[in-house]
C-alpha cells in the first residue's frame, strides 16, 4: 500500500456545493481531510474573472483545484494559475456527466479519449511543480470497465499522473441525468481495488456511495484514499473524527457550537465583501444532524438567513435553539 497518507480522506468536488464558504466550514470540522473546489472550466479562468473562481482562505489547505477542460495548452495555463494561487494540487475532471460538460468535450466523455487526457497530464505536469491528478469513472455508456479502466490508468500514469481517484460507477451520457448518474449505475468497488493491486506504486483513491467512516476504513484495506461526497455535505459532522481516526491526531475534536460561533465571525467578514448570509448558511444545515435540535437549527437558518437585513447572529440564534432542545 502506498504511504501517501495525505489523501486518506478527501471531500469530493461537487458543483454548487463545495464553494469557498463550504470548504471553510468543513475545514473547521476536520483539519486534515483534503478539500476540492467545485469544477472550474478553463474558459472561466482564461476568459472570465479568474479571481472569483480561485479565491480561497489560507485555512483551507490542503486544497485542490479541479479543472474541467480538454485542450492541453489551456489546461497547462490554468494549472500554472493554480500553482500561482497556492493550490496544493490540480485535478482533471474526467467524471462529470452533465450536458454542459459533454458539449464542451470534457468530463466523463474523456473516458473515450485517454490519449487526450494523457496529453493534458503531460502538458500540465511540464508547466507546474505541484501534483497533477485525475478523477475518473470506471467507464461510460457501453464501454466494458474491465477493459477500459486499466488502459486509461496506464496511459495517464505513463504521462506522469501519480494519483487517480476513481468514482466506482459508469457514467451514462445518454438517458440518465447527472443526479441519476450518481445513484443508478451500480458500484463496482472490486474493480477499483484491482487497479490498486495492478499499480501498487500509484496512489489510488475510491469514490462513490461511501456514507460513513466505518465504510471508509473498510475501503482503506484495499486502496490508498477514500473520497466522500454527498455524505460529507449533507451530514458534515461525520468528518469530526477523521483527524483522530485516519491521521493519528490526538487533539480534542471540534465542538459543533464552537464551529457555529466561528461561522458567525466568518459570515460577518464575508458580508462586508457583499456575500449574502444565505450563501454561507446553506452549507451549514447538516451541522447538527442527529441531535435533538437539528430540525430547529435547519428551520431557523432556512427561514431567516435569506431575509433582507439578516445578520450573522442568525447562526448564533439557531445554535442556541439546539442547546435549548438538548437541555430540555
Amino acid at each position: 500500500m502506498q504511504k501517501d497518507t495525505m489523501h486518506r480522506i478527501s471531500v469530493a468536488p461537487m458543483m454548487d456545493w463545495t464553494d469557498r464558504h463550504d470548504r471553510y466550514f468543513l475545514r473547521l470540522i476536520s483539519r486534515r481531510a483534503v478539500l476540492y473546489t467545485e469544477m472550474v472550466t478553463t474558459g472561466a479562468l482564461l476568459h472570465g474573472e479568474a479571481a472569483r473562481f480561485l479565491r480561497y482562505d489560507d485555512t483551507e489547505h490542503p486544497v485542490v483545484l479541479q479543472l474541467g477542460g480538454s485542450e492541453p495548452e489551456a489546461m497547462a495555463e490554468c494549472a500554472r494559475m493554480a500553482e500561482d494561487w497556492g493550490y496544493d494540487e490540480v485535478n482533471i475532471n474526467v467524471g462529470c456527466p452533465s450536458d454542459r460538460v459533454q458539449s464542451g468535450s470534457f468530463g466523463a466523455c474523456l473516458m473515450r479519449e485517454p490519449d487526450l487526457v494523457a496529453r493534458c497530464v503531460e502538458a500540465m505536469s511540464a508547466a507546474v511543480s505541484i501534483p497533477v491528478t485525475v478523477k475518473s469513472r470506471i467507464g461510460v455508456d457501453d464501454q466494458v470497465p474491465e477493459d477500459v479502466l486499466p488502459g486509461f490508468i496506464r496511459q495517464v500514469s505513463d504521462a506522469g499522473c501519480r494519483h487517480v481517484i476513481v468514482h466506482a460507477r459508469k457514467a451514462w451520457l445518454q438517458g440518465l441525468s447527472p443526479k441519476e448518474n450518481r445513484d443508478v449505475p451500480p458500484l463496482d468497488y472490486p474493480l477499483v481495488h484491482a487497479m490498486k493491486q495492478a499499480w501498487p506504486d500509484l496512489t489510488i483513491s475510491i469514490n462513490g456511495g461511501i456514507q460513513s467512516l466505518d465504510e471508509a476504513e473498510r475501503q482503506l484495506a484495499h486502496v490508498d484514499g477514500v473520497m466522500i461526497g454527498r455524505a460529507a455535505y449533507q451530514t458534515p459532522w461525520i468528518l469530526a473524527d477523521v483527524d483522530r481516526r485516519f491521521y493519528g491526531e490526538t487533539s480534542a475534536p471540534a465542538d459543533p457550537w464552537e464551529i457555529a460561533e466561528a461561522m458567525v465571525e466568518y459570515a460577518g467578514a464575508r458580508m462586508t465583501e457583499g456575500v449574502p448570509l444565505k450563501s454561507i448558511t446553506r452549507h451549514m444545515l447538516g451541522l447538527f444532524q442527529g441531535r435533538a435540535g437539528a430540525r430547529a437549527w435547519r428551520r431557523h437558518l432556512s427561514e431567516n438567513a435569506h431575509l433582507d437585513g439578516a445578520r450573522p447572529e442568525v447562526i448564533r440564534e439557531a445554535a442556541a435553539l439546539v442547546l435549548r432542545r438538548e437541555a430540555a
